[in-house]
C-alpha cells in the first residue's frame, strides 16, 4: 500500500515542509506538534509547560480526530523537552492524565536544545488504525 500523506483542517498549520501525518498499512505516523492555541503559527504559545503540554496534546487529538482516530490508537510517543530538569515531572503529570493506567503508548523523552518557535516541549505520535 502506498503512503497517503494528511493536511489536517483545523490542526496548526505547518512551520516547516511536513505534513500532520503519514499513513502506511495502518500505521499513522503523526509529526511532532507545537503548543500552538489555533492553526496560526504566529499565535503566542501559551505560558508554562503546563498548559504547553496540554496544548501539544490537544493538538495531537486534532490530527487524531481528523483521521477518524483517537488517543486510544496511540501506541508510541517521543517527547522532546527545552528545559529537561525543570519541566519533566510537570510534563509527566499532564501527560499521564491522557492515558490511563495500563493503556499508556511507549515512549521516550529527551532533552534538546531548542525548538521551533521557541516551544518547550514538542511530542510526535505513532498511532495503528
Amino acid at each position: 500500500m502506498k503512503p497517503v500523506f494528511h493536511l489536517v483542517a483545523g490542526a496548526p498549520d505547518p512551520v516547516a515542509p511536513f505534513s500532520h501525518a503519514v499513513e502506511a498499512d495502518g500505521w499513522i505516523f503523526l509529526t511532532g506538534q507545537m503548543p500552538f492555541p489555533s492553526t496560526s503559527v504566529d499565535e503566542a504559545y501559551p505560558e508554562g509547560i503546563e498548559a504547553q503540554t496540554h496544548q501539544v496534546i490537544r493538538n495531537l487529538d486534532t490530527v487524531l480526530r481528523g483521521l477518524g482516530l483517537g488517543l486510544g490508537h496511540v501506541v508510541s510517543a517521543r517527547i522532546f523537552l527545552t528545559r529537561f530538569d525543570e519541566d519533566y515531572a510537570p510534563m509527566n503529570a499532564v501527560y499521564a492524565s491522557y492515558f490511563p493506567a495500563g493503556r499508556r503508548p511507549a515512549r521516550t523523552c529527551v532533552g534538546v536544545s531548542a525548538l521551533a518557535k521557541g516551544a518547550r516541549v514538542e511530542i510526535e505520535f505513532v498511532a495503528r488504525r
